[in-house]
This record gives structure tokens, C-alpha cells and sequence, in this order.
């Protein structure tokens, strides 16, 4: 018995490669046939018979694809199938234009689809007109507001936004590993940070403090001026800066105003400086430290004493 797959064959005596030619067949004309398995689109109903197919009935259809058949650059392909009660040829192809399926021949859909009768009587350059008016009214922009300039600017905003938001993420970055080492080695960083708003927070406290002082030395002044005017003459105490002593002495009351209201106004300001409490400390945003949990010793675990 002769082995199934052999390794060697028979070649005779008088075999002549040479004579042994490559033979192609005629090439096919027409358009291009190919078996697929299809799904029907859409339901229809056969003119044959009156059967109707429903959508997505399955049928071993025939492809065409005629290479002169194109829109736009599209190809559009034919697809034949049968009836299923009849056997009659049904026929019906890709349609880009409406984005669907058009029927050719051997049935009728049970109901068409409304479409835009206007935006179909339309050329073809009046449709690619329609639609690039329409990208660009929805980009919210017409040919005549595109300005390159405009456009440059933009992107520079944005490019600067970028490098601000990534600047500002690599500093949050830095000072939240400093937190980080701080917190193991047991230092706390915190106070050593300056913020902006803690900066803005002592500024203007100190000047409310100073709006305050001021206030309260003015009015302090003006009732001390009133009483002093109804007086005729003042006693003027003054020492002097050598130490001789105290000079005392009268000054009638409408040429000595401006001396009593000014030792009047530096003993007032003496006495609220020593009278106003001092400045609340302003708050501290100091990380405290958590203590650690000793568990183990909750649980009664004793920690082994390292023999080294």
C-alpha cells in the first residue's frame, strides 16, 4: 500500500520543465461580483408575489460594485437577493447622498422616510457650499471675522495660562514634599512658609490699629480743646531740657491754643498708648503634630529590648 502524502513524485525520462508556461486567464469585465451575507435594511414588501420581508432578515446576497458608480468619491454598491416565498430577484443599493438604501427593482419599502425635498434638487458645489457655511456658523466664526493675528493672540493666552497653572502646580508640588519630610524628621515647616493672604491679613490689621489710635487721639483732642477755650489764661508747666527746673508762668487763652493743644494731644497720645490694651497675637496656622497610637501596648504586647 503506497503512503497518503508522499515527499518525492515521479518525474519521466522525458519531462521538460521548459515546456511547463504560466497560463492567466481573461480578465473579468463588467463590474465586480462577490457572495455576501447580508442583512435586509429595511422592511419591505415583494411586487412579485406580496411577500413582506421584515429589517434585518438574513439572505446570501450577490455584490456588485460598478467601478462607475461613485458620488463624491464614494463608492455605491449593488446588492441582489431573493424572495423568500417567489424567488424573484430583488435589487436595491447604498445611497451616500441620504446617508441610507434606495431600492431598484423587485420590491417597495413599506414606508419612506421624509426627506428635504429642496436639499435634494440641489447640485452638487451648492451642497459643499451649504455645508461648509454650516461648520462655520456653528464654529461661531465667518470667513470675514478670521483674523491670523486674532488667532496668535489666543494661543499665547493660552500658552502663558499653561505656564502660570503649571509654575503654580510645581510650587503646591514642592511645598506639600516639604510638609512631607518635615513631618518625618519631626520638624514642622509650617511656620517658616509665608502666604500671601497671611501677608494681606497683618497689613491690614495694622492698619485698623492705626485708623483706631488715630480716632480715638482726635476725639479726645477735640474735647479737650473745647474746655480749654472757655478759659481765659492757662497755667503752663514746662521743664525744660537743661534741668534748670520748671518754668512756670500765665498764657492768655487765644495766644496759647496752639501750645496747650499741642502738650494736650502728646499727653493724650501717652496716656492711651499706656492705657490700650496691646494687639491680639494674629492666628497661627501651625500643623500640630499628631501623636502615634501605641497599639501594641494596648494589646499588651512588650516590645523586645534590642540586644545590641
Amino acid at each position: 500500500m503506497s503512503e497518503r502524502k508522499v515527499t518525492t513524485k515521479y518525474y519521466p525520462p522525458d519531462f521538460d520543465p521548459g515546456e511547463i508556461a504560466r497560463r492567466r486567464g481573461p480578465k473579468q469585465t463588467g463590474p465586480k461580483v462577490q457572495a455576501v451575507r447580508i442583512m435586509a435594511p429595511m422592511s419591505m414588501k415583494c411586487t412579485t408575489c406580496g411577500e413582506y420581508i421584515y429589517k434585518g432578515r438574513k439572505f446570501n446576497s450577490r455584490k456588485e460594485t460598478p467601478p462607475n458608480e461613485r458620488y463624491l468619491g464614494i463608492q455605491i454598491f449593488f446588492f441582489s437577493i431573493k424572495c423568500t416565498r417567489c424567488s424573484a430577484e430583488i435589487i436595491f443599493r447604498t445611497d451616500p447622498a441620504r446617508n441610507e438604501y434606495a431600492m431598484v427593482k423587485g420590491a417597495v419599502r413599506n414606508f419612506e422616510p421624509w426627506r428635504n425635498r429642496a436639499s435634494e434638487q440641489e447640485t452638487v458645489e451648492e451642497r459643499l457650499d451649504r455645508l461648509e457655511r454650516e461648520e462655520a456658523e456653528a464654529a461661531g466664526e465667518t470667513a470675514e471675522e478670521r483674523d491670523a493675528m486674532a488667532d496668535l493672540e489666543a494661543k499665547n493666552a493660552d500658552a502663558r495660562a499653561e505656564m502660570a497653572a503649571a509654575d503654580a502646580l510645581d510650587e503646591i508640588r514642592q511645598r506639600n514634599a516639604r510638609i512631607r519630610r518635615s513631618e518625618k524628621d519631626g520638624v514642622d515647616f509650617a511656620d517658616y512658609i509665608v502666604r500671601p493672604e497671611d501677608e494681606e491679613r497683618e497689613r491690614q490689621e495694622r492698619e485698623d490699629e492705626e485708623a483706631a489710635r488715630r480716632a480715638f487721639a482726635a476725639a479726645k483732642q477735640r474735647a479737650r480743646g473745647g474746655t480749654l477755650g472757655t478759659e481765659e489764661t492757662v497755667e503752663v508747666v514746662v521743664e525744660e531740657q537743661g534741668g534748670h527746673g520748671p518754668l512756670v508762668g500765665t498764657v492768655d487763652g487765644s495766644s496759647s491754643s496752639s501750645s496747650v493743644v499741642s502738650l494736650s494731644s502728646s499727653r493724650s497720645e501717652q496716656s492711651d498708648a499706656a492705657a490700650m490694651p496691646p494687639p491680639p497675637r494674629p492666628p497661627t496656622f501651625k500643623r500640630a503634630p499628631k501623636k502615634k497610637v501605641d497599639y501594641a501596648a494596648k494589646l499588651g504586647i512588650r516590645k523586645k529590648t534590642p540586644l545590641v
